[in-house]
């Protein structure tokens, strides 16, 4: 077999998942920039939202952190922390208010036992050894021409596009629960709702982008061990 570690081929197979994470870093760091800049008439800041959000829908039990770095914001299951970047848990804009609720949107999937969360976070132990490990194996294969451990790399690889493909599910029911409980509580008007939910569905392009570069990259793996009728003798 033929292998490249720049195989023309692999740039080509990718091309749309890199054209799409292009656009959806742009558009996420514009949009969230352009409403980080207009403030809620609530008042609010982030932690305040998430705090009612959570509040409101009856989860307790949950800190609400400062977190370092820019967008940094998640919500950490196994530490019941939702933890927020600066420019998001002391701001009062309508960008800070819909990231704040996206993340409580988490912690009441998982006060609610949400299954693909669930999941998710039991994939979280396998999907970080298999990316350290996978393109240990894949590289070795490459330099080595032996498929075989091509084929290891690949089945660790997948472990990776396993979780990706679910991140979608989890972070857009995030996304909705947050959208719903922001006009429920009166938080933002319909009209600023709709602006902080550009943020949010902005920010899901992010994870759609890299769904979908793990699926072309685990494709063009397949295509050189011949499982699609294309590898190299």
């Amino acid at each position: 077999m033929l292998w490249g570690l720049f195989d023309p081929l692999y740039f080509i197979i990718i091309a749309p998942g890199l054209a799409l994470s292009l656009y959806a870093t742009w558009r996420t760091k514009s949009t969230f920039s352009k409403y980080s800049r207009v403030g809620s008439r609530s008042r609010l800041t982030g932690a305040q939202a998430a705090d009612l959000m959570l509040r409101r829908q009856g989860v307790s039990g949950v800190r609400i952190e400062r977190s370092d770095g820019w967008l940094s914001d998640h919500y950490d299951p196994s530490k019941k922390a939702l933890r927020l970047s600066e420019d998001v848990y002391s701001s009062q804009s309508l960008s800070a208010i819909g990231v704040a609720c996206h993340e409580a949107g988490h912690a009441i999937q998982d006060a609610h036992n949400y299954g693909m969360l669930s999941l998710r976070t039991a994939l979280v132990p396998a999907t970080n050894f298999s990316s350290t490990f996978a393109y240990i194996l894949l590289i070795g294969g490459f330099l080595l021409q032996f498929s075989g451990l091509i084929f290891l790399g690949v089945c660790l690889f997948s472990v990776g596009v396993v979780f990706s493909l679910i991140t979608l599910p989890v972070e857009w029911d995030a996304s909705r629960r947050a959208k719903v409980a922001m006009d429920a509580a009166g938080m933002l008007s319909p009209e600023e709702n709709r602006h902080a939910s550009k943020v949010l569905n902005a920010a899901f392009l992010t994870y759609l982008a890299a769904a979908l570069t793990s699926l072309l990259t685990l494709a063009y793996y397949l295509i050189r061990l011949g499982v699609f009728g294309g590898g190299d003798e």
